[in-house]
């Protein structure tokens, strides 16, 4: 169990600060609630370009990683659809260093012309590097715009196109950072071996006089049901097939995720799992299977792949997909399969009680979704979970008509 303490300060900053007692470091997380899903689809990538550009220092510290160095301390960042989160692990008799360094790059970033220009091609590179330049780069992208139609999800964090970033104006990077990068729409956590009360004091020292300016937040559109199967096939110039379907599911809070967390573990969790032993393993058909769940605050995506070995026909490769999830539609499910996947979860929540990094992240995170009672509550919930729960959400969530299917064929095979 994860002890905590929260505090709202006036201008909307959340805090929440854990004691660690075995632990000489202190860990800072701050978590910005913007991620792609509040981006124009005309104006993508804005949310990653904004986890370089806090990194270009502000007009008190030009380079914001040497104090950290110097208080003997390690930074870093990520962004995904839903949120930004930047972190600090150091000694925490530096604490107040990473508080100093947080509060003053949500207040006087530098957002020069000439600190926008460089983060953007930095960004515009990444971008082709790692969709345009290399083997099976576009099948995401590919993927999550045939599965959603009008929710942002429908892109991934690093934007639609190269050129939304190459055309962003510096008014255009101002009006994103003053919207999204002030107290009330940050959660700052932090885990450390001392008084709860002095870090919550500490915190509000170092943020409580930034004010809270900002216009409201656009809501983000739902993604209306599907009502009828999607497919597409592509031609790349790959060393082997790939067929992936996607499934449209509950969102984070609901017990969708959860069921659909333990699923995707039950069908391809490790070299011991039923898809890697019967569909790599004993049949040879594919070269590499997964199933996974896009865990999004909004509602996720439960996916389902593999890599064709190259004597296997993509119609029997589909089928040895779709027979995998009949297989839970019908309750094919050993009491050791399921004793197997819950310890699983259990070890890793365990594991995330033990370091403070991983407690600070998770703080944020959790109260992040709204209910940030969860981050002691999930062990419980996935116990819960029966052979009849899963077979009910099998039942549901892979019907033909909500799937979308993307076969990504290897041109080189055919050659």
């Amino acid at each position: 169990m994860i002890k905590y303490k929260e505090a709202i300060l006036p201008n909307g900053l959340q805090i929440l600060v854990n004691r660690d007692h075995a632990s000489k470091l202190a860990a800072v997380n701050i978590l910005y609630k913007v991620g792609a899903r509040n981006e124009s689809e005309h104006k993508t990538g804005f949310a990653h370009l904004f986890e370089h550009l806090m990194f270009r220092g502000t007009h008190n510290v030009p380079d914001f990683d040497i104090p950290v160095q110097m208080a003997c301390g390690e930074n870093n960042a990520f962004t995904n659809n839903d949120y930004t989160n930047f972190y600090i692990t150091l000694p925490k008799e530096n604490i107040e260093t990473a508080l100093w360094l947080e509060s003053d790059r949500m207040r006087n970033l530098n957002l020069s012309p000439e600190a926008c220009e460089a983060e953007k091609q930095v960004v515009i590179e990444e971008f082709k590097q790692r969709y345009l330049n290399q083997p099976y780069g576009d099948e995401q992208p590919l993927l999550r715009d045939m599965c959603y139609k009008v929710h942002p999800y429908r892109w991934s964090t690093i934007g639609i196109s190269p050129e939304h970033i190459e055309r962003a104006t510096l008014e255009d990077v101002r009006e994103f950072y003053d919207l999204h990068y002030r107290p009330s729409r940050a959660i700052l956590s932090i885990s450390a071996d001392m008084d709860e009360d002095e870090m919550i004091a500490l915190a509000t020292e170092y943020f409580s006089d930034i004010e809270d300016c900002g216009g409201d937040i656009a809501p983000v559109p739902a993604e209306p049901e599907q009502c009828e199967p999607r497919r597409l096939t592509v031609e790349r110039d790959v060393p082997a097939t790939d067929i992936t379907i996607a499934f449209h599911m509950g969102d984070r809070l609901s017990r969708e995720f959860f069921l659909g967390d333990l699923a995707s573990d039950l069908l391809a969790g490790g070299e011991s799992s039923r898809m890697v032993n019967r569909l790599v393993k004993e049949r040879g058909l594919f070269s590499s299977v997964n199933a996974y769940i896009l865990g999004s605050l909004d509602a996720g995506l439960f996916i389902i792949k593999g890599r064709l070995m190259p004597t296997t026909s993509e119609q029997d490769a589909e089928e040895a997909l779709w027979g995998e999830l009949r297989d839970l539609m019908e309750g094919n499910i050993s009491d050791y399969e399921m004793e197997k996947v819950k310890n699983k979860f259990e070890a890793n929540m365990l594991m995330g009680e033990i370091n403070i990094m991983n407690k600070a992240l998770n703080l944020g995170f959790y109260a992040f979704t709204g209910d940030i009672t969860l981050i002691n509550r999930e062990a419980e919930i996935y116990r819960a979970i029966t052979r009849e729960k899963l077979m009910a959400f099998a039942a549901r969530c892979f019907a033909e008509r909500n799937s979308s299917t993307l076969i990504y064929r290897a041109t080189q095979q055919t050659k």
